[in-house]
């Protein structure tokens, strides 16, 4: 009897021992993936709680560039297509500076034909306009599109691309150096998720009609002869999707620029390095996801919108109307509106002369002890200050009104 117990006892130790060091190896002990050692829970302790398995990304709110999410941000990878976000922005930038119209004819060059990858196999006997130019290279990543726009605009690619470095220090892309126009893998072309997000919101803020290209699903050029469909496609699945560039290559793997918007507030996310294109497209909606989950955008004033009416001292007007300078607004976390607080600060002596558009004050906003946004008050309208002839010419028009 007593050595039936003593074999359970030892069986039942074995049990323990034994579940505790499966349990162990599952949290601690690295596994083999795709050639490369990854520690389950490591991306927690990074700060990665999204479990994403892409080599970076990030999300942001489009107009403020506040930063949401991030992981690796700034660790330099290969962009592929995505580097058309910079080249697109350069294009839509000659077009707004009216160096460039949507109707012009660009010709084709056989530096442009040659181009492998993405293509709509342009001919040197051809001409496209800049508006089916834009469309192929925003649709399926035309190389062959992106070159010939590239030429027409700088005269060759390498003096585009000096243009291309050149915009991305001007806009702080730190961790990027191109060495192309369209994002075949070139050693030393490289960039980051952070940068671009940076760029994608240039795009997006200062150039908002290229979302007339960037949300076409399926279309054609040539009337018709050569079919289009996006090859990204959360524009057909994703609700409120406004673009933006896919991008991979066998050494980049699979990256993403994801845009859209709701409920008035726009995000952005990146993706870089995804294993394959279905993770890429799903670790962008789990961003996005996340974002309007979580967040919304509150607004606290409207440029132009009247605060209120104050008293002037010694002017021919007795007060002058006051309104918001600008536009405001906050990306906060859902269900902290009643935490926001408004703190007003207006001259203490309002004396004319004022002129339109002088401060009178201002408000502050805050959210608990931190202040987020400080809006200036300013004058909707002039008010001269009473002189004598003011003075005289006051008097009869109140005068005049009294004895109609």
């Amino acid at each position: 009897m007593n050595k039936i117990k003593i074999t359970i006892c030892i069986f039942l130790i074995f049990c323990f021992f034994g579940f505790s060091i499966s349990y162990g190896e599952y949290v601690s002990i690295p596994t083999w993936s795709s050639g490369t050692m990854e520690t389950a829970a490591t991306d927690v302790s990074e700060g990665n709680f999204l479990g994403l398995e892409c080599g970076s990304a990030i999300l942001i709110e489009q107009n403020s560039g506040e930063i949401l999410y991030e992981h690796n941000i700034h660790e330099q990878l290969r962009p592929a297509s995505v580097t058309k976000v910079m080249t697109i922005l350069l294009i839509m930038e000659e077009i707004d500076n009216g160096n460039l119209s949507y109707d012009d004819m660009i010709p084709c060059s056989e530096r442009a034909a040659s181009m492998g990858g993405s293509q709509i196999w342009l001919d040197t006997t051809e001409e496209l306009s800049v508006s089916d130019m834009l469309k192929a290279i925003c649709v399926v990543s035309a190389n062959d599109c992106t070159v010939a726009m590239a030429e027409h605009i700088a005269g060759s690619e390498e003096a585009f691309v000096d243009r291309m470095n050149q915009r991305a220090k001007e806009l702080g892309m730190n961790d990027t150096t191109f060495k192309n126009c369209h994002g075949i893998d070139e050693d030393g072309h490289v960039t980051s998720a952070y940068d671009i997000s940076v760029m994608s919101r240039e795009l997006l803020t200062k150039h908002p009609k290229i979302t007339e290209y960037t949300t076409i699903w399926m279309d054609s050029l040539r009337n018709g002869e050569s079919e289009l469909v996006n090859t990204n496609k959360l524009i057909r699945n994703y609700s409120g999707a406004t673009g933006l560039k896919t991008g991979s290559t066998s050494l980049a793997l699979f990256n993403l620029s994801a845009s859209a918007t709701r409920d008035n507030m726009s995000l952005i996310a990146v993706v870089m390095r995804a294993p394959s294109t279905a993770v890429r497209f799903s670790e962008a909606k789990k961003l996005l996801d996340y974002g309007f989950s979580n967040y919304e955008y509150n607004e606290f004033s409207k440029g132009g919108e009247k605060f209120c009416n104050i008293e002037v001292q010694k002017g021919i007007d007795a007060s002058v109307e006051v309104v918001y300078e600008r536009d405001s607004g906050k990306i906060i976390k859902k269900g902290s509106q009643e935490n926001i607080e408004k703190e007003i600060v207006l001259d203490e002596k309002i004396m004319a002369p004022i002129e339109k558009g002088q401060k009178v004050g201002e408000v502050r906003f805050s959210i608990g002890e931190n202040e987020v946004e400080t809006v200036n008050l300013i004058a909707n309208n002039e008010v001269k200050k009473i002189g004598t002839w003011n003075m005289i010419t006051f008097l009869y028009k109140e005068w005049f009104d009294l004895m109609r």
